[in-house]
């Protein structure tokens, strides 16, 4: 996330702060997908997700006048999305949660410089290299690649420290080359 996404984040913050409708439902067209996505890893249930991410927006809405309080509302949003699916998981009786059972799926992004550039046949290759990854490396570098986040707010989401991202995000870079390698020509 560059400074002024952050910048402009925390402008939208403001505006929602004094009851802003168009500047939530901006929050919400840019956020609510990739929660949805980062609650589904965690609750492993597409409409529990939704309706966990529902929630949090419900909550951001209710709770407006605190957002004036928040220094960094994207890693605000991840946080409540975590801690409302591991609520959802605590009622259903499922306390037994490891980062490492994440169940994550790869989504490319659409119409980026990089994606224009990749073949459609080295997209699928890179997805199903990313797919292959073990579950903290995979969830990490979606996270991290995938939703934009910086290291430290991975790990201040995840509860972890940031050399643990850093040398996960190594592990899934390697990785991803080593299977990538095998579909590059040689020279």
């Amino acid at each position: 996330m560059q400074t002024s996404d952050h910048a402009t984040i925390q402008i939208l913050a403001g505006r929602i702060a004094t009851g802003d409708e168009q500047a939530y439902r901006q929050l919400f067209r840019q956020f609510y997908k990739p929660l949805c996505q980062f609650a589904a890893s965690i609750v492993r249930s597409n409409e529990q997700a939704e309706e966990i991410a529902s929630d949090v927006f419900m909550n951001i809405w209710k709770n407006r006048e605190r957002l004036l309080q928040v220094s960094n509302l994207k890693v605000y949003l991840y946080v409540a999305t975590r801690n409302t699916a591991l609520n959802y998981l605590n009622q259903q009786q499922l306390q037994h949660f490891s980062i490492d059972e994440l169940s994550v799926d790869l989504t490319v992004a659409d119409n980026t410089p990089e994606q224009l550039m990749i073949s459609g046949e080295m997209a699928r290759k890179m997805a199903d290299a990313v797919n292959n990854l073990p579950p903290r490396c995979k969830m990490i570098y979606k996270l991290i690649r995938e939703d934009g986040l910086k290291y430290k707010e991975v790990a201040s989401i995840l509860e972890i420290s940031v050399n643990t991202i850093d040398v996960q995000m190594a592990i899934a870079c390697k990785k991803i080359s080593e299977s990538l390698r095998l579909y590059l020509p040689k020279r």
